[in-house]
């Protein structure tokens, strides 16, 4: 029996699991008082990022967002994860292609918040993170290795002015 998809990338993403799909999202984390928080990369060591990770099979975006939440940060976004309605399709790069099916050259990042009152204290994943900064909007946008990353935190920061 043949497997129906919703997409053509779900059916390119479903042919191999051993890879990453080609579907992730992306969750800016921040105070109301407009504090983000960046994550730096165990590999590479100097790759600053928001929370983000690849859908599971099967999994929306919204479920991947809050079980990235939690397995990056130990937080727990519950209903307070806030779906921007925007997604950015993008060029795998090169050096990262090997974690994906061999045809596979875009992916599609799907954009979350989750704000909170105050700072609260992160529990790194430290398999993935070695450390954690709470930065304004101008300083976090800079420190962020990713394009995408960069226009979601200038985003949710017009959001929050």
């Amino acid at each position: 029996m043949a497997a129906r998809y919703k997409t053509r990338e779900d059916a390119c993403l479903m042919s191999d699991a051993s890879f990453k799909r080609t579907q992730s999202v992306l969750v800016v984390v921040c105070t109301r008082g407009g504090e983000f928080l960046l994550l730096r990369r165990v590999r590479p060591a100097a790759f600053w990022q928001s929370v983000t990770g690849s859908l599971s099979a099967g999994e929306s975006p919204r479920l991947a967002a809050a079980r990235e939440v939690r397995e990056e940060t130990g937080l727990r976004a519950g209903n307070a994860l806030i779906d921007l309605h925007h997604s950015v399709l993008f060029p795998i790069l090169p050096n990262w292609r090997r974690r994906y099916a061999e045809k596979a050259r875009f992916n599609r990042e799907y954009w979350f918040a989750l704000v909170l009152e105050a700072r609260r204290l992160i529990r790194l994943s430290t398999r993935e993170h070695l450390e954690y900064r709470w930065l304004t909007a101008g300083p976090a946008s800079r420190l962020t290795t990713s394009w995408t990353n960069r226009n979601a935190i200038r985003a949710v920061a017009r959001q929050l002015n």
